[in-house]
């Protein structure tokens, strides 16, 4: 099976992660699921379940009243490992409007909603000039509107990263005004006029390259019960997790966590964890 697996083409491959997706989420799959998704045939998309059938024929029974594909009772994965998060990442893509429904490989959507985001407005020739320096090792000389000063200025930046603080992307660069290493909001980049080799290295900047982790627990004054629940919300062990994050998004990792207040500030039902190693975010890094 190994080497039958190993000669698979990537595009039957898809099918049959989809014939397994489908499986597992759903409970059934048939051709017509195989025809919408793939816009294959009716020939070829009976060729992927026969081809499944015999790779993992404990996966899947035909039932013949419903005439539909189901799961097997001693079904495992073969060709997908199931994971929650992907799943749940559909549903937020979809409810984003990142992804269509007709895109996602969830058959009969849950009823779901999220809590808005604000929209964060960038501009997709601005991503792509960043992300063309960050692969060029270029420097661009943008607009950039501050909250520090009135009026956007002109400045020379020199990126090397994109990152995510979970609300914002931003632009991990070197900025020649301030001649250091700092976060620039792709959102707040308001032009680009120019770009030139760039005489800095991704190597120089010390906290993009290093991590910090963050050792959490439960808020010591919520019940055993409690404190257990939190524990399974956060995937604890032995009463603490630990997260490792870059030195240089420790700031917005700590906001985000709730971690970046005093914990006595709020209601430990609502404060729910604590920073069990609060040392790391004052160590000198210099």
């Amino acid at each position: 099976m190994g080497n039958e697996r190993a000669e698979l083409r990537w595009g039957i491959e898809q099918r049959l992660e989809f014939i397994e997706f489908r499986l597992f989420w759903e409970g059934h799959v048939n051709r017509s699921d195989l025809m919408e998704q793939f816009g294959v045939s009716v020939n070829q998309a009976s060729t992927d379940l026969n081809r499944y059938i015999g790779f993992a024929p404990d996966n899947i029974v035909y039932d013949k009243s419903a005439r539909t594909y189901v799961r097997g009772s001693s079904f495992k994965p073969q060709f997908l490992e199931p994971d929650a998060s992907r799943y749940l990442a559909q549903l937020r893509s979809v409810a984003d409007g990142i992804l269509d429904r007709e895109d996602s490989w969830i058959a009969e959507l849950p009823a779901f909603s999220s809590a808005p985001t604000p929209v964060r407005g960038v501009n997709p020739e601005t991503l792509r000039s960043v992300v063309d320096a960050i692969r060029r090792s270029e420097a661009i000389e943008v607009k950039y509107q501050s909250l520090s000063s009135a009026e956007p200025r002109w400045r020379w930046i020199a990126p090397h990263a994109i990152a995510f603080d979970g609300f914002r992307w931003h632009t991990r660069a070197f900025c020649m005004t301030d001649d250091c290493f700092k976060d620039f909001l792709l959102s707040r980049i308001l032009d680009i006029r120019g770009s030139r080799e760039s005489e800095t290295s991704a190597s120089n900047d010390r906290d993009w390259n290093s991590e910090v982790t963050l050792d959490i627990g439960p808020h010591p004054e919520l019940s055993d019960t409690q404190a257990k629940v939190i524990a399974l919300d956060y995937g604890m062990r032995g009463g603490k997790a630990k997260i490792k994050v870059r030195r240089a998004l420790l700031y917005y990792a700590l906001r985000r966590l709730g971690l970046d207040t005093d914990p006595s500030a709020r209601k430990p039902q609502d404060q729910q964890i604590v920073l069990l190693n609060r040392e790391v975010v004052h160590e000198d890094h210099g």
